[in-house]
């Protein structure tokens, strides 16, 4: 489900769930934060990256529990990643969906494949990206942010890194990660964790004011008959039926 490694000041934090596409289920929300915790409490980690197996980085919330159960965790998790006194690289060459795209967006720096999708695909289930716009919506300019919540179309990396969602995106994910790894080892641990209070400051203050508020407003939406029709709709693959 998740895989765990320490080399070079690096802490590596693998998303291995293939067989639901990385979602975000109770378990590896609760398995990622156990892992961030503990790249943050070791001297020995520099920085952390964040990646997946498979053809999908995540795919966002776990369909198959209880959704609006979850609103909370990920609100707790998102924050977790902002207030790591690290950096937080995330890699992918996969697909990158819903709640997927919230954890792009508390990461420090984004590093894209070719192979890389994304989409703001609450829309489509009758649900809105409320706790996730907590960390895109200050990423993004404002009318990309217009277009690809109230769309839910999907886009490629190119398009991702020019509307600010991800930093690069870029041709060889490896090569790319181990180039911005070099430049954080040479960085001292003090300067990255006063260095990313600064870039994260703001984002945190939208947790302290709007955080609860958002995860409610996820919760009701995912208890309402309109998400459960769209969620249905998702699994049996037919049209919702406010489809025109």
């Amino acid at each position: 489900m998740l895989a765990y490694t320490v080399e070079r000041g690096v802490a590596t934090i693998t998303l291995d769930s293939p067989h639901n596409r990385n979602a975000l289920s109770a378990q590896l929300v609760s398995a990622l934060e156990s892992r961030l915790a503990e790249a943050a409490a070791d001297d020995a980690v520099r920085c952390a990256v964040l990646t997946h197996t498979g053809t999908t980085f995540s795919s966002g919330a776990d369909l198959s529990e209880a959704p609006e159960r979850g609103t909370g965790r990920l609100l707790d998790l998102l924050r977790r990643i902002l207030e790591l006194p690290k950096p937080v690289v995330a890699v992918l060459d996969g697909h990158a969906r819903a709640g997927g795209l919230g954890l792009l967006g508390a990461c420090d720096i984004v590093l894209a494949g070719p192979r890389s999708t994304f989409a703001f695909s609450e829309v489509r289930l009758g649900l809105a990206p409320a706790v996730i716009s907590l960390t895109t919506l200050p990423r993004l300019s404002s009318r990309a942010a217009g277009r690809y919540f109230l769309t839910g179309e999907v886009f490629d990396a190119a398009e991702a890194a020019r509307i600010g969602l991800v930093t690069a995106a870029v041709d060889d994910p490896d090569e790319a990660r181990d180039s911005v790894l070099d430049a954080l080892r040479k960085s001292s641990p003090q300067g990255l964790a006063e260095s990313k209070r600064l870039t994260t400051a703001a984002l945190l203050r939208g947790f302290d004011t709007t955080g609860d508020e958002l995860a409610a407003l996820s919760a009701r939406l995912f208890a309402s008959d309109e998400a459960r029709e769209g969620i249905e709709s998702f699994r049996q693959r037919r049209p919702p039926r406010w489809q025109l």
